[in-house]
């Protein structure tokens, strides 16, 4: 028998889960404890499905004499054919699984009937192995991929090891200066300086910036003067040595790609008020297990738990497999109850980083609510002034309060109830991107492509010049839509501060200058750009001084005019923008007419323009963005409920140039991926091919759509 149980552990994957070895203590008492849990999955055929505990797994004896049983909680019939799992106790009382799920408190051991204390409480488990798209199935014919699968956590003694330098998430009371972060990786960076084990020479980590650049027209005759003649500046990030294995998975990703990234500070700050109950919450925590899986030794880790008040439930330590593991455990005792105090989380999150004794090269926070803040400012979306938002975030985190720090905060608006103008606005102050998860189903998604982004960032403190060549040319404007811009006074000379860039991730701005009539000779130079900027990996200093220059050609007189693709797109992508900001100013105003006519004249605009009428996929996805906005634009309610959040979550990424998750962001006929990056729709990827449940209701794969399109090199 003990060789079969054996060999049932083995084929179940018992080994995967989340599993707390029981102390010396506990092993002498378990001969006189209670019998230990059992759980038991009802099928839709009336049979009895045994799943795994850690302690032990028995077939009942009597299937039938359980159909006459009743849940204490839910006062309903526990009966076969409902495909409903019943958890059986140590004491032997019986309840749904969902219904003791929810109701055991983290720490709450108590049995709701016989008020017996238990040493196993029950716990969900996502599992993401896949065989080919199925549910894959044990050697005794059990299946294993239900949409959680579910496993019994045995709760962890005390700790008594008085050397180990992290604070147990299970402490109450937290210390006042987060300074207890674990020291990180030895092999990337030994002191809260610069310096680097890596070596500046190595191949590997030579990473550079391409910039092309495309004028509006190739020509302009000698005459001739024009004014706001169009420059087109395009970047693009390196490729990171981690893509070499475009293939991750479940074993390999987090720790073969370590080596070749750049390591992460990441601070989870999330929602659990009362109305985060149920679903929501489950779901976060499922999400929340696939950021923790795909996170590598070096990456740190912290959460920030937030209702009426906010609580640091894990200190930033790093990923190693015992981090991973104590990371699981303090996301699985999130309960949720009370009010939201947005403010107090981000405080709370922003201290964690300031209070580091270390700090990995890359740092970010990522926010998650459904709710709106109440304990910081009143009134409604439709009353609050812009500068209020401000107060939600501490003074230093703002994008220009601290010269030199900044963290970006990601954040995510969860359902119909979140207050998107705020989230929003969080999100521009601080440099991060907004996104609107509209289906609850796809937050799981939206994280996947907000870290696929973060592990792969290859380029920080980029910046990009361009100067004058001609003594008589001057710089109009520079269009970089968030990215900080400037004109030196003597317009000769201007500026672009762009950050950081993920692997293979673009960049464009557009650059007007006013070109004089010059008869000396047939080219001219206008332009000269270079850029600066950090590597991550070497912390050295790369410049690149004369990227690209920028000439056009004056003939005496020129033939058709022929508008650059490239750049006809580009203005494009602006315009719609600008619509999109200008809808959204009527709609707030009350007059959604009005919003609705905005969008209408771009997208009629839009589809007339060069580039559109031959068929750019980013100009086509633009029209139906523009489209699906003047749907939720129909009614005051369907912009209360989804337009508003929709459209700002598709400003925040035309405006950063940077993906973000809109409504159901794994919608077959979404096109608005224009930003993501192929680490981005990797991770995305391996988070829609996690099966979850029976292969009815797994999530279809759809293709991935990267936009802009290969670009014709510049002539």
């Amino acid at each position: 028998m003990g060789s079969k149980w054996r060999k049932a552990k083995l084929a179940l994957g018992l080994n995967m889960c989340l599993y707390v070895p029981p102390t010396d203590v506990e092993q002498r008492d378990s001969s006189s404890s209670p019998s230990p849990a059992r759980l038991f999955s009802r099928s839709s055929h009336g049979s009895t499905t045994p799943t795994p505990s850690s302690s032990g797994l028995r077939l009942p004896t009597s299937p039938d004499s359980n159909n006459k049983r009743t849940c204490a909680i839910c006062l309903t019939a526990m009966k076969t054919g409902q495909g409903q799992a019943i958890f059986m106790a140590e004491c032997s009382h019986s309840f749904h699984f969902h219904c003791i799920a929810s109701n055991v408190k983290h720490g709450n051991q108590i049995c709701p009937v016989c008020r017996a204390k238990w040493k196993e409480i029950p716990f969900q488990r996502s599992v993401s192995d896949v065989t080919h798209g199925k549910p894959r199935m044990s050697a005794l014919g059990w299946p294993q991929d239900d949409a959680w699968m579910t496993v019994l956590r045995r709760l962890p003694p005390a700790r008594t090891d008085a050397n180990r330098h992290i604070s147990s998430h299970y402490q109450a009371i937290e210390p006042a200066i987060f300074d207890d972060d674990e020291d990180l990786d030895p092999q990337h960076e030994t002191a809260e300086g610069n310096t680097s084990t890596k070596d500046a020479g190595d191949v590997n980590s030579v990473r550079t910036v391409e910039v092309f650049t495309y004028t509006e027209v190739s020509a302009v005759p000698k005459s001739v003067s024009y004014d706001n003649f169009t420059i087109l500046i395009h970047l693009k990030a390196p490729l990171t040595s981690g893509r070499q294995n475009r293939n991750w998975n479940h074993a390999e990703s987090p720790q073969s790609s370590q080596d070749s990234r750049t390591p992460v500070d990441l601070v989870t700050v999330l929602d659990v008020s009362g109305s985060m109950s149920g679903t929501k919450l489950a779901l976060l925590k499922r999400a929340m297990g696939f950021v923790i899986q795909n996170l590598g030794p070096s990456d740190r880790l912290s959460v920030i738990a937030f209702s009426s008040t906010a609580r640091r439930h894990f200190p930033l330590r790093r990923m190693t497999e015992t981090g991973k593991l104590e990371a699981l455990q303090a996301v699985n005792s999130l309960v949720s109850s009370g009010g939201t105090n947005i403010a107090e989380g981000l405080r709370k999150g922003f201290k964690v980083m300031v209070d580091r004794k270390w700090k990995n090269p890359v740092c970010s926070i990522i926010l998650l609510s459904d709710g709106q803040d109440t304990y910081t400012i009143s009134g409604t979306s439709m009353t609050r002034p812009q500068a209020d938002y401000k107060s939600l975030l501490p003074t230093s985190i703002h994008q220009n309060g601290s010269v030199g720090f900044r963290i970006p905060v990601h954040a995510f608006g969860f359902g119909s109830d979140h207050d998107a103008a705020s989230m929003h606005s969080i999100s521009e102050i601080s440099g991060g991107t907004f996104s609107f998860i509209e289906a609850e189903g796809v937050i799981q998604d939206a994280f996947a492509q907000c870290i696929g982004g973060l592990l792969s960032v290859v380029v920080q403190e980029l910046q990009v010049k361009v100067e004058s060549l001609h003594p008589r040319l001057e710089i109009g404007s520079i269009q970089a839509g968030s990215y900080k811009s400037s004109i030196m006074a003597n317009a000769i000379m201007g500026f672009v501060d762009v950050g950081d860039l993920y692997a293979e991730e673009e960049r464009d701005f557009l650059v007007t200058v006013n070109i004089p009539v010059d008869g000396t000779s047939d080219e001219m130079s206008l332009l000269k750009v270079s850029c600066t900027y950090r590597d991550p990996m070497t912390k050295g200093m790369m410049t690149l001084e004369e990227a690209s220059q920028v000439k056009i050609q004056r003939p005496e007189i020129t033939g058709t005019r022929v508008v650059s693709m490239e750049v006809d797109k580009q203005r494009n992508r602006l315009r719609a923008a600008e619509a999109m900001a200008e809808a959204r100013a009527a709609a707030e105003n009350g007059d959604l007419a009005r919003a609705v006519s905005v969008l209408e004249s771009c997208g009629k605009a839009l589809s007339e323009t060069a580039s559109t009428r031959a068929g750019d996929r980013l100009c086509i996805a633009l029209c139906a963005e523009l489209k699906e906005m003047q749907e939720r634009m129909a009614s005051r309610r369907v912009y209360e409920t989804s337009g508003r959040a929709y459209i700002l979550s598709g400003l925040s990424s035309h405006s950063w140039q940077r993906a973000t998750a809109r409504g159901d962001s794994t919608d077959s006929t979404n096109l608005m991926q224009a930003y993501q990056t192929p680490s981005m729709a990797d991770m995305v990827t391996q988070s829609q091919t996690m099966v979850f449940g029976t292969p009815s209701s797994q999530r279809k794969l759809r293709p991935t759509m990267s936009f802009p399109a290969a670009r014709p090199r510049p002539r």
